[in-house]
């Protein structure tokens, strides 16, 4: 029985635990926390997952949580060129309905499945010099621990990571309280709301399912030195409530009240940070001739603005697992991981390069935006970039291609 060990418990690693489980493969997950650990700690992300990796989710039995937690059925986009700027604005639906469930509820519960099912843990940090002797240990050895110290011996590959520093600075909380918008005319019900302001960033809003029930999830994604850069000091939970509806008072005063009497849904409830956008190196030699194998964020890492980093992991394991399962009995060498990587790598490109974009949108984008928030067939097709991001080299990442189908539905 090919015998396989996992270095971390997040979204990836564990949907591919889980997977390779449920084929008879002898899995083991190393994990710096417990199941009580995890429920207990801080937020750990602001995903949102679309239609497609859901899927992914649902095949694989992993949809614990469907019926409790909301939908997201598409996106309001407001850009706004400053403070009272009329913005442009347009709401379009999802092809297919969107999730967030808080990871700290859907990781230890997915934790304590892959015991269920006969998977081993181990509880334990592994530092870098501790990849050669587990390596060694088993027939393949993968590395899932997001964007923390063990990402540091993949190298980074400089032709698909174009920052050098972060773009954003940011700031989430998780809200009980928050008011529900109105329904759209044509039935659609929560959507994720955006508002992108240039001088200061980006104020996004999406339904989720906590530990205690339904929330909302705000993240400002700051641009540095801007009117949203205000979250230095880590405030606490309830501090960061009172900065951001001073925030929207100014930026976002539609978002205003509906926020007034929302409160955070518990202590753990914030996270901040920073995220440089880099792609490493897949492999890495950890002993002679022995190597790992690196997934989602932990070689490809995404500032969260368009929502990719849990659908990356997903579409990752899943990926990575038809990999290992059409591999058979032969050694897990340096050419098959790369060629697993390559194979990710082709969904994983499009989404880094749309999430660049939105970082630093060229003049083009903003035609799409103008188009979109008078033509409902730019929105629908923009709002599902973010579902699909291949498409967006088919339209929205080339001046000339945008032009030219701007044209084709006649918004010059």
């Amino acid at each position: 029985m090919r015998r396989i060990a996992i270095v971390g418990a997040g979204q990836a690693g564990l949907q591919l635990a889980l997977g390779l489980r449920a084929e008879g493969y002898e899995v083991t997950v190393v994990s710096a926390r417990t199941a009580e650990e995890i429920r207990a700690g801080r937020v750990l992300s602001t995903q949102v997952m679309f239609g497609p990796a859901l899927a992914l989710e649902r095949a694989a039995g992993l949809r614990l949580w469907d019926e409790q937690a909301p939908r997201i059925d598409g996106l309001d986009l407001r850009f706004a060129a400053g403070p009272g700027t009329p913005p442009l604005s347009f709401s379009a639906s999802f092809d297919g309905a969107a999730q967030s469930v808080d990871q700290r509820l859907k990781m230890a519960g997915w934790l304590e499945l892959f015991e269920e099912r006969g998977g081993r843990v181990e509880h334990r940090a592994v530092a870098a010099d501790g990849l050669g002797p587990l390596a060694a240990e088993y027939d393949l050895t993968l590395v899932a621990a997001g964007r923390g110290a063990l990402a540091e011996v993949f190298t980074r590959d400089d032709r698909h990571s174009p920052f050098e520093a972060p773009q954003r600075t940011l700031a989430c909380v998780y809200l009980h309280g928050v008011t529900a918008a109105d329904e759209q005319p044509d039935g659609m019900g929560p959507r994720m709301r955006v508002l992108a302001t240039p001088e200061a960033g980006e104020c996004i809003v999406m339904p989720a399912l906590t530990l205690s029930g339904p929330c909302d999830i705000l993240l400002w994604e700051a641009a540095p030195g801007g009117p949203y850069d205000c979250w230095q000091d880590r405030p606490g939970a309830e501090a960061v409530m009172e900065r951001s509806l001073e925030l929207m008072r100014t930026y976002a005063p539609w978002e205003y009240e509906r926020f007034a009497a929302a409160k955070p849904t518990d202590a753990q409830a914030t996270l901040f940070g920073s995220v440089v956008p880099t792609v490493r190196h897949p492999v890495a030699e950890v002993g002679p001739g022995s190597y790992v194998l690196g997934m989602a964020d932990t070689v490809v890492v995404n500032d969260p603005v368009a929502g990719q980093g849990a659908n990356n992991a997903a579409h990752c394991a899943a990926s990575y697992l038809r990999s290992v399962l059409d591999h058979g009995e032969q050694p897990f060498d340096r050419p098959w991981m790369q060629h697993a990587f390559a194979a990710f790598w082709e969904r994983a490109r499009h989404a880094s390069a749309f999430s660049n974009l939105l970082l630093a949108p060229p003049e083009h984008v903003g035609r799409a935006l103008d188009a979109a928030s008078r033509h409902p067939e730019v929105a629908h097709r923009l709002a599902n970039v973010y579902v699909d991001p291949s498409d967006a080299p088919e339209w929205i990442m080339d001046a000339d291609r945008t032009a030219a189908y701007l044209a084709a539905v006649g918004q010059p």
